[in-house]
């Protein structure tokens, strides 16, 4: 089940977004794995950024898990700029932060050294199986 509200000018084609959830499930292992994804802006990253965890400022990717399940919030403002500055697509940063705000829910982290590595060679696998590139996000 995906359940997507796409706020953000032009829209992010729904096929990609499922494509991005579906391989994100895969690698995982969890095929069910319910997905509630806000692509938006700037302005409401930042006022839900606040609201949830008291800081005011946008970033790109929001998630929760509730009740196992995923809800992620992606900034595709953010993701509009960052294409920009690395010479990367938006389609490519937006599918990094949907697979980014996924795998927090499933247990990935990025706190330490080893945990980002394995979150990074998570993401990479993902992008890869999709056939996507971006810059290397610790560099």
């Amino acid at each position: 089940m995906l359940e997507l509200v796409d706020r953000f000018r032009p829209r992010t084609e729904r096929a990609f977004v499922e494509r991005v959830v579906a391989a994100v499930r895969e690698h995982v292992g969890r095929p069910a794995l319910e997905v509630s994804l806000l692509l938006t802006d700037d302005a409401e990253i930042a006022a839900l950024h606040n609201e949830y965890m008291d800081d005011p400022t946008p970033t790109d990717v929001m998630s929760f898990d509730i009740d196992g399940g995923a809800e992620v919030v992606v900034s595709v403002e953010t993701a509009r700029r960052v294409a920009a500055r690395n010479g990367t697509t938006i389609r490519a940063e937006v599918a990094l932060y949907i697979v980014h705000g996924i795998l927090h829910t499933v247990g990935f982290d990025d706190v330490d050294r080893e945990a980002r590595r394995r979150m990074r060679d998570a993401e990479r696998a993902v992008l890869a199986s999709m056939q996507l590139r971006v810059h290397e996000v610790d560099d």
